[in-house]
């Protein structure tokens, strides 16, 4: 557990006072998230799990397909992804997060109170009875969390992606830098990388990440609760050669003042 200022216990127990009451304002949503702390009460290290701070959540959410019709969010934490990913004029018909912590999804239904919240293993969560969802979304648990399935052939992040697979036409997920084909966040310019795991993973599974539209994660490396992870939103495209319909487009990323993407020449 995170020993926190003063400010920051002070925004923690108005968050906590702000959890009490049955319904909550988008306003009252929005100081939850940016100022409720995981790390006061939970072991969230030797879980691996940190959750995606808020403005990280903001602009991950121009990858989410524009006019998507259901969202799965795998690992939802107390939903920031999905709240920020369905905020404004965005409607999604379905919504369904995962979640492990009974206490995280308990919060996450006033967060996101229209999902429908599932409180199980994301890697042994029976995802064929939920159906089929246009995106799944996710930011894993980091590290080598407790809760391992029999039978996982790749780090918990390719094993969440590999099950996204099997349900949904679109992937967005944030995952460690050393696990992505690419890196970006927090360097100077753009290059392909791969590595063993993720080489390994494309190859028993079919699946090839892509890089996003240009987002430095590195911007937001100190909003972590309890860590400074290196992190890439990567982007997966699971439909079959058959199933080349277009998907609706997402929303034209913001202008991030540092900088675009560059790629070296």
């Amino acid at each position: 557990m995170a020993k926190l200022s003063k400010a920051q216990s002070r925004a923690h127990l108005e968050a906590e006072k702000i959890l009490t009451k049955d319904h909550l304002s988008i306003d009252e949503r929005i100081f939850v998230l940016e100022n409720w702390r995981e790390d006061a009460a939970h072991l969230t290290g030797m879980a691996g799990a940190f959750f995606t701070p808020p403005d990280m959540a903001r602009t991950f959410a121009v990858e989410v397909p524009g006019e998507s019709t259901a969202m799965i969010d795998i690992c939802a934490g107390i939903g920031g992804l999905t709240f920020w990913s369905t905020l404004g004029d965005r409607k999604i018909d379905r919504l369904v997060c995962v979640e492990l912590n009974p206490a995280y999804a308990a919060i996450g239904r006033k967060i996101v109170p229209d999902a429908e919240w599932i409180v199980g293993d994301a890697l042994t969560m029976d995802y064929a009875s939920l159906g089929h969802f246009t995106v799944a979304i996710s930011n894993p648990p980091f590290g080598r969390p407790a809760t391992r399935a029999a039978g996982v052939r790749h780090n918990f992040e390719f094993a969440v992606i590999e099950r996204a697979s099997h349900i949904a036409d679109f992937g967005v997920f944030i995952i460690p830098q050393t696990s992505a084909p690419f890196e970006y966040s927090g360097r100077q310019n753009f290059r392909m990388r791969t590595s063993e795991s993720y080489e390994k993973f494309r190859r028993d599974t079919g699946i090839a990440l892509s890089p996003n539209c240009g987002i430095d994660t590195a911007l937001w490396r100190n909003d972590w609760h309890g860590a400074a992870p290196t992190v890439e939103i990567v982007i997966a495209d699971f439909r079959g050669p058959d199933e080349e319909a277009e998907l609706p487009l997402a929303p034209a990323a913001p202008a991030e003042p540092p900088r675009q993407l560059e790629l070296t020449i």
